[in-house]
């Protein structure tokens, strides 16, 4: 069974055709650049997503070398995103789903990213650190469920990396250029560290770093500040839900741009 798969939830649309065996035959992306100092424009972002469609449609089905009467299902990203892009990628599915005549199947974005790290980590029944532009919680399957131990109170840690980027005058999204500039430093500037229960709160770090960066902050010990507070704080409530769970394993599923989190767990 082959299934062809359209994600379209922020800058990236992306069009991948998976064998029922966890194949992937083909991972075709193209993402929209937003102005240097400014975030996503979500009506900006669809716009690119519908002239790049059409491509990378047909690019997928080339590269896995099949034809649209070979795939046996559609799936979309239905949420949660950006509402334009989102519409324009279930547009996409439904037309492709209605002319071949194919059974159209939504996803949850964030159940999306979890299932498809277990299947290419082989983990079984892991706690789950999902960090993304949209999400930043720690979740497990419990009773049938995938269920939600801990999140953040209020930004993600990828809306703080983008603000304090944008603040910088950096394009969203900023992870890598952050991580560039993070790794030329190892002093650390104190910033708010806030865990509460299971769950954190992120917005006092962006406070904090804005005025440290318009009162001539350095922005290479910023950068490092504000990862390995951060990053701390998720290895925390991680490592509590891995004992309050008692699982054996962590999955972490991070899609902010920035590599070093992985390292940090």
């Amino acid at each position: 069974m082959l299934c062809m798969g359209i994600e379209s939830t922020a800058h990236t649309f992306g069009v991948s055709v998976v064998s029922s065996e966890g194949k992937v035959l083909s991972d075709v992306k193209d993402a929209y650049k937003a102005p240097p100092g400014s975030g996503i424009h979500p009506r900006e972002a669809s716009r690119h997503h519908a002239e790049v469609a059409p491509k990378l449609v047909s690019e997928a089905l080339g590269v896995a070398k099949v034809k649209p009467k070979e795939i046996d299902a559609i799936a979309y990203s239905a949420g949660p995103g950006l509402g334009p892009c989102l519409r324009l990628g279930a547009t996409v599915a439904r037309a492709f789903a209605s002319y071949h005549q194919k059974p159209l199947v939504p996803v949850n974005h964030a159940i999306g990213h979890i299932e498809l790290g277990c299947l290419l980590s082989g983990a079984k029944d892991p706690v789950v650190l999902l960090v993304s532009g949209g999400h930043t919680m720690i979740v497990a399957f419990h009773s049938g469920r995938w269920r939600a131990f801990g999140e953040t109170l209020d930004i993600t840690v990828g809306q703080l990396i983008d603000q304090f980027g944008r603040e910088a005058g950096l394009s969203s999204p900023s992870g890598p250029r952050i991580e560039s500039l993070a790794s030329s430093s190892n002093e650390y500037i104190a910033l708010p560290y806030s865990v509460k229960g299971n769950d954190v709160s992120l917005s006092g770090i962006i406070t904090a770093l804005k005025k440290m960066m318009h009162n001539g902050g350095d922005l290479s010990k910023l950068s490092f500040s504000l990862q390995e507070t951060a990053f701390a704080m998720l290895t925390e409530v991680t490592e509590r839900a891995l004992a309050f769970s008692e699982k054996r394993h962590i999955l972490r599923r991070t899609f902010f741009n920035s590599r070093t989190l992985p390292g940090h767990l």
